[in-house]
């Protein structure tokens, strides 16, 4: 497995959108809380989600994104299961997940990604003050963030095998955990 260090520059060589490289660390944040939950490789998980989105910069279609990312994954020497995982967490590339990592990446993607957006419009933009109550509340507001995939929250939390109040507040503190590098600490407007 390459180190975080390799993983990182990895990402920041396809990806310079600091909203991207912001959601890469929240996914990381969560897939490592999850990874220490079930006893995993916390290194592998965290890397998995550092690098779940690293082509979809350059490569944002379906007929590309994970499948060009792969390729360069496997070139570098990646395991074939955080590169299964990757691929299988976009469900257009018809893939099962039937791995504890693929499950947690998938469930990972888009809440992460969701309660970020919750703290975002929050007056101090601080993911201490993100509750349960609140990010359910947005998820039933098709008007808010409407490219996040609310089935994507609700499946991802199923196929785990966890209720969804517990993966929302889990995935919460998880990313309450990295808010000064995500830019919600409440110190930045």
């Amino acid at each position: 497995m390459k180190s975080r260090e390799q993983a990182l520059e990895l990402l920041q060589q396809y990806t310079k959108s600091e909203s991207l490289l912001r959601h890469a660390f929240a996914v990381e944040a969560s897939m490592r809380a999850y990874a220490q939950k079930y006893g995993e490789d916390v290194e592998k998980w965290g890397i998995t989600g550092l690098l779940h989105d690293f082509d979809y910069e350059q490569y944002p279609t379906p007929q590309e994104h994970t499948i060009v990312g792969a390729k360069i994954l496997a070139e570098q020497g990646y395991p074939d299961d955080v590169i299964y995982a990757i691929r299988a967490h976009a469900d257009y590339n018809g893939l099962v997940r039937d791995t504890a990592l693929a499950k947690a990446l998938y469930a990972c993607d888009e809440l992460s990604g969701f309660v970020m957006a919750v703290a975002m419009v929050r007056p101090n933009r601080d993911l201490a003050d993100v509750e349960v109550k609140s990010v359910k509340k947005k998820l039933k507001d098709k008007a808010f963030a409407r490219g996040v995939n609310r089935d994507d929250v609700y499946n991802g939390a199923e196929e785990l095998g966890v209720n969804l109040d517990e993966h929302i507040a889990f995935v919460i503190h998880a990313l309450q955990g990295v808010r000064g590098e995500l830019g919600l600490d409440g110190q930045t407007a």
